[in-house]
């Protein structure tokens, strides 16, 4: 299984304990998107470009079928693996995603916490409108960002837990979840600020295909209903045009909750991958 991270974030995960996955019987496998952690920046990357990365990564070893899962800024690219390598991925997840920029009938922006609609808005500007005023405040911002979780990886937390409900309070407050996010964020930003602009603003263009395509491929969507940072409207709207969807919507969650239900999902995509795959796998 491919597990895709979030925004920002690494190869680090967060990832489940190997003891965890040992019981599962799940070999994880994990990577730095263009512009993280170790990895080169690939300036005007878009979602889809997610799907050619895991099936070069599947190549190398020497994988022919894999599952996949992306929680928050990993959610897109795991519907793109679905929607372009249908042959491949036998199951698949996205937990606690956004939707396309283009989605019809959605309020983008509706019940989103304020520096997410700062930074989506601002991107949206210099997509569409080449503003180059508008890039140079969304690089800066995330630069600052970034340098200050390079000194000190609690600066992301501390700054989004204003725009928090309760519920993320809680999971982020837990000491084991809390110290792994953190080696998450710093990670993600060793070498530059590169990957997480470059997601942000790959969030805003084109997605490169339509979710609605996942037909065959086995889907989870996971989603805490509080959620202030992927709104319930974006879960809801790909709920309703996945085929292959199985929805899963928690009333009393918010966005970081995907985080201690992980081990539960990577049992869900085992068992759709065995259905699916039958002796093969």
């Amino acid at each position: 299984m491919f597990l895709l991270h979030g925004t920002p974030g690494s190869r680090v995960g967060p990832r489940p304990r190997a003891i965890d996955l040992y019981k599962l019987g799940i070999r994880l496998i994990s990577y730095d998107r263009p512009g993280y952690g170790e990895s080169h920046r690939l300036k005007g990357r878009t979602v889809d470009h997610a799907a050619a990365d895991v099936a070069a990564i599947a190549d190398h070893l020497k994988i022919g079928r894999f599952s996949v899962i992306g929680r928050s800024g990993g959610g897109p690219h795991a519907l793109a693996c679905a929607a372009l390598l249908p042959d491949r991925v036998a199951s698949a997840a996205a937990l606690v995603s956004i939707a396309p920029p283009d989605a019809e009938g959605l309020d983008w922006f509706d019940g989103m916490a304020e520096s997410n609609v700062v930074a989506y808005q601002a991107a949206t500007a210099a997509i569409r409108d080449g503003s180059a005023e508008c890039l140079d405040r969304l690089k800066a911002n995330l630069a600052s960002n970034a340098d200050a979780m390079r000194d000190n990886p609690e600066s992301l937390l501390s700054l989004l837990t204003p725009e928090m409900p309760s519920a993320d309070r809680a999971v982020v407050g837990h000491g084991g979840i809390r110290g792994l996010l953190l080696a998450n964020y710093q990670t993600s930003v060793v070498q530059s600020s590169f990957g997480w602009l470059d997601d942000v603003l790959s969030f805003r263009r084109d997605w490169g295909f339509e979710p609605g395509k996942i037909v065959d491929v086995p889907l989870l969507l996971w989603h805490g209903e509080r959620d202030t940072f992927s709104p319930v409207g974006h879960f809801r709207w790909l709920a309703d045009r996945i085929p292959s969807a199985t929805a899963v919507l928690k009333p009393e969650a918010a966005h970081f909750a995907a985080l201690p239900a992980v081990p539960e999902i990577l049992a869900w995509l085992r068992d759709r991958a065995r259905e699916r795959l039958g002796a093969a796998v």
